[in-house]
């Protein structure tokens, strides 16, 4: 995600060499990145940034605090996108971070057409506050939060998010072979119905109940699909309630 994110920076303008990475295990295509951008790969003695982003797997938290601590200064703001992980949990591993905003983007970030959702700690100033904003805004929308307690759900729709929407076009696809097409055929058509349907929602200003009901005609083909999809204990909106569910909890779980 951290990577992603870097991408939909630097082609909105960000310059390289204001840019350094920290990453002690860095796959030869995160060194091939750096290379060609110009960007610095760890560093042998780091200042203090103005921001620190921390993108690496929560689980990996307490292994990575101790190198993390000597980069954060007083003036330091921390953008944390670690799932579960809260402002205290930082506060615990981080002692000299003071000015924490957690968000949790989501893989289309890298295109620019992220879903951010943010919440930030009393202490960050709004200059700082700016600057997360800018940030995070190259990526895509931005939806500030008034609790960081909203953190996990934001986490378990538009984070986890696009996965869901991948799946979808898998599930759509087999449907569509199952139904006697081609499998290849069946995933080419899939993957543009989602990703136009996709573009339709991004441009209109219809809400998506809207949408579906003007393509859906009385008796016909669509309104004898959604009578599955909308069936009221099996259907799309009881598995999404469950999925979006559980994904919460497991962000929860990921704290501490």
């Amino acid at each position: 995600m951290g990577g992603s994110m870097l991408e939909g920076w630097l082609a909105v303008g960000m310059k390289p060499e204001g840019v350094t990475v920290i990453d002690p295990r860095p796959s030869d295509q995160m060194v091939r990145f750096c290379a060609e951008r110009g960007i610095a790969l760890n560093p042998a003695h780091p200042s203090a940034p103005d921001v620190l982003v921390l993108a690496i797997k929560p689980q990996m938290l307490d292994q990575a605090a101790p190198s993390l601590n000597g980069l954060v200064g007083p003036q330091t703001l921390i953008v944390s996108i670690l799932a579960g992980k809260t402002m205290g949990d930082l506060r615990s591993r981080l002692p000299g971070a003071t000015a924490i905003v957690r968000a949790m983007p989501n893989l289309p970030a890298s295109i620019g057409r992220g879903a951010t959702g943010a919440a930030a700690s009393p202490e960050v100033t709004d200059a700082q506050r700016r600057m997360a904003d800018a940030l995070l805004r190259s990526n895509g929308i931005v939806e500030w939060l008034d609790s960081e307690d909203l953190i996990d759900a934001v986490t378990a729709l538009s984070g986890s998010g696009p996965a869901y929407v991948f799946h979808l076009v898998e599930c759509l696809a087999e449907a569509g072979a199952a139904a006697g097409l081609p499998p290849e055929l069946a995933e080419r058509l899939a993957r543009a119905t989602v990703t136009g349907a996709g573009e339709l929602l991004f441009q209109s200003d219809l809400p998506p109940a809207t949408l579906r009901q003007n393509v859906t005609s009385p008796g016909g083909t669509t309104a004898a699909a959604l009578e599955v999809l909308m069936a009221e204990e099996r259907g799309l909106k009881a598995l999404m309630r469950e999925a979006v569910a559980a994904a919460k909890r497991r962000a929860g779980e990921l704290s501490g």
